[in-house]
């Protein structure tokens, strides 16, 4: 849904207008954040590929939006495995061509320890909150290039890769947004050096957000629900804040924000 928390809609469908007929891939596209970035990128007339393992929840979406100027294409794809990136992408050049908008939205936290947990869980947060976007974040370059597409890079960051809140079972996942922070910071050197096409790079840090991502949390003491009950952003602030970022001008490159509900606990 495209809200009236930071622009007015004819600022935003002006400013957006270059993207239209283009093509946006999101990963995590499934429910919360990602989901509602693909419907505000449809509903302005962009193709967008919508990536996550329970694709059927974006087969869902791609028919309550069929009537939209853009298009949702659902893929299903592991972040964990290599192959299914690169056959993703494959797909995405053999049928839609230039790649124009990479959100990098999938991302997952496992409620255990550092002193109990298990490798293999930090793995699987490592496999996908940072090897996973790296991949994507090259494919997606690799595609801009090729065709000579400007385009937009977006991490979805967190909070938790700028400071270390008091919370349980976090494990290894703020050290995972920790690495989104200097591999966005990294990614805007490297691209200094490509002047054509603009390839833009941005990071957005939400608080924490009202979606399916809280049951990842502990419940030890209560945490989980306890978090179900305290101010929170909704998918759709966050999906704001991007297309916020997308539409500003060829030379404005907005590096990070952070966005926080009013009254955040954090």
């Amino acid at each position: 849904m495209i809200s009236d928390s930071l622009f007015g809609e004819e600022v935003l469908h002006t400013n957006m207008e270059r993207y239209i007929g283009t093509t946006a891939v999101v990963t995590g596209a499934s429910v919360g954040i990602g989901a509602a970035v693909c419907e505000v990128l449809v509903k302005l007339g962009i193709n967008v590929v919508g990536v996550a393992r329970r694709v059927e929840l974006i087969e869902e979406q791609a028919e309550r939006l069929s009537g939209e100027s853009g298009k949702l294409y659902p893929r299903k794809c592991d972040l964990r495995d290599e192959r299914q990136i690169n056959a993703m992408f494959d797909w995405v050049e053999a049928n839609l061509g230039a790649i124009s908008i990479m959100v990098n939205n999938a991302g997952l936290t496992l409620p255990t320890t550092l002193i109990e947990g298990a490798p293999d869980q930090w793995r699987t947060l490592l496999d996908v909150n940072v090897l996973g976007l790296c991949i994507c974040t090259k494919k997606a370059i690799e595609s801009m290039k090729a065709h000579q597409q400007d385009g937009h890079v977006v991490h979805i960051n967190s909070i938790l890769g700028h400071y270390m809140p008091d919370v349980p079972c976090l494990n290894v996942y703020p050290a995972t947004k920790f690495a989104v922070t200097a591999l966005t910071e990294t990614l805007r050197r490297e691209l200094r050096t490509v002047t054509s096409p603009r390839i833009k790079i941005s990071s957005i840090s939400p608080g924490l957000v009202a979606t399916e991502f809280l049951e990842g949390f502990t419940d030890l003491g209560g945490l989980r629900d306890g978090l179900k009950q305290v101010p929170a952003l909704q998918a759709a602030d966050v999906a704001d804040t991007i297309i916020y970022v997308l539409s500003t001008p060829p030379h404005v490159q907005i590096h990070d924000i952070i966005v926080k509900v009013t009254a955040e606990a954090f």
